[in-house]
């Protein structure tokens, strides 16, 4: 028993170590990023201080979440700051690929009423079922009304409709400053049919040096680096994590390169803090650059700009472009 106490003890002792080792924020001083162009570097790695505004889900906050009114709503209506545009991508039934953050319509549409029942998924539909879909349906504005409910057949707007990447790309072909962060949603075999029109569309459009493309499935992004390796992409979960562990020991890579461009993380997971200038630093040593989301509150933007990072993704652009204008 006296032994079994000792282990248990030393365990806990282990593991609260642990905790306090990954949960600290390692306020290292910010190594700065020069504002000259370098073409070695990469060019998602902003110079110190020029933090990139990306508006996730397109400014969900602002306007209906993945459709092109929430495109129009940032660069012509209200013709805000951002940089990067972040949205989700599934195959449907006919091999199309659509704009939706969900795995189904339920929350974003009237995809209940239309097709009868709970739970329709884009691989369960062809595109232009889709089209019966009005993608404004749940939206509230900051006075909590819900300005689109209701529009069925003709009356929906056509950005209300849902939207093809194709639709995208033709929208900000002539409009070459703005990058963009991709999800692809689905794994397996229809994840690398999705990487795979993807790739096309990107080449179709020349829009290869402005996405950075991301997936949670580790499969889809090995596929990713095998089969394209001209596409940005992220790092996935374990490669994030082996990142974030060689800049907590410091490791040294000796002049090997990571397969990815990017992180795009939270600034915490559980017990792990990657808001820290520790990682930035390791990263952009490494010529990876950091992106994090989904960051609503004006202080954590400010934070997350003073200690380097090269994009914060945020619903509300409007705020994070003021905070981040007025500290850049």
């Amino acid at each position: 028993m006296l032994t079994f106490g000792l282990l248990l003890a030393a365990l806990m002792l282990l593991c609260g170590i642990g905790y306090l080792i990954v949960g600290h924020d390692y306020k290292d001083p910010v190594v700065p990023v020069p504002q000259t162009a370098d073409p070695a570097r990469n060019p998602y790695i902003a110079p110190t201080g020029q933090t990139m505004l990306a508006a996730h889900r397109l400014g969900g906050g602002i306007a209906p979440e993945n459709t092109l009114l929430a495109f129009k709503t940032c660069v012509e209506v209200q013709k805000l700051p951002v940089d990067l545009f972040e949205f989700d991508v599934h195959l449907t039934k006919d091999g199309e690929l659509v704009l939706l953050h969900d795995d189904t319509f339920d929350r974003t549409s009237n995809a209940e009423e239309a097709f009868g029942k709970k739970g329709v998924a884009p691989r369960d539909k062809t595109y232009g079922e889709l089209m019966a879909l009005n993608l404004g349906e749940h939206f509230k504005d900051a006075g909590g009304h819900t300005p689109y409910r209701g529009l069925r057949g003709d009356e929906i707007p056509a950005d209300l409709h849902v939207a093809r990447v194709e639709d995208v790309f033709a929208y900000f072909r002539d409009r070459k400053h703005y990058r963009f962060v991709i999800e692809i949603k689905d794994g397996k075999d229809a994840g690398r049919r999705a990487a795979d029109r993807l790739y096309a569309a990107m080449e179709r459009y020349d829009m290869l040096p402005r996405v950075v493309v991301g997936t949670f499935h580790g499969e889809i992004s090995a596929y990713m680096t095998k089969a394209h390796p001209d596409m940005l992409r992220s790092a996935g979960i374990r490669e994030v994590a082996g990142l974030y562990f060689s800049s907590l020991l410091r490791l040294k890579r000796a002049g090997k390169r990571y397969p990815f461009a990017a992180l795009q993380i939270p600034t915490d997971d559980y017990v792990f803090q990657l808001g820290t200038s520790r990682l930035v630093n390791y990263a952009h040593a490494h010529n990876v650059a950091v992106q994090y989301w989904t960051i609503n509150d004006p202080a954590e933007v400010e934070r997350l700009q003073a200690i380097g990072a090269d994009a914060v993704m945020s619903d509300h652009p409007e705020m994070a472009g003021r905070v981040l204008r007025r500290n850049g």
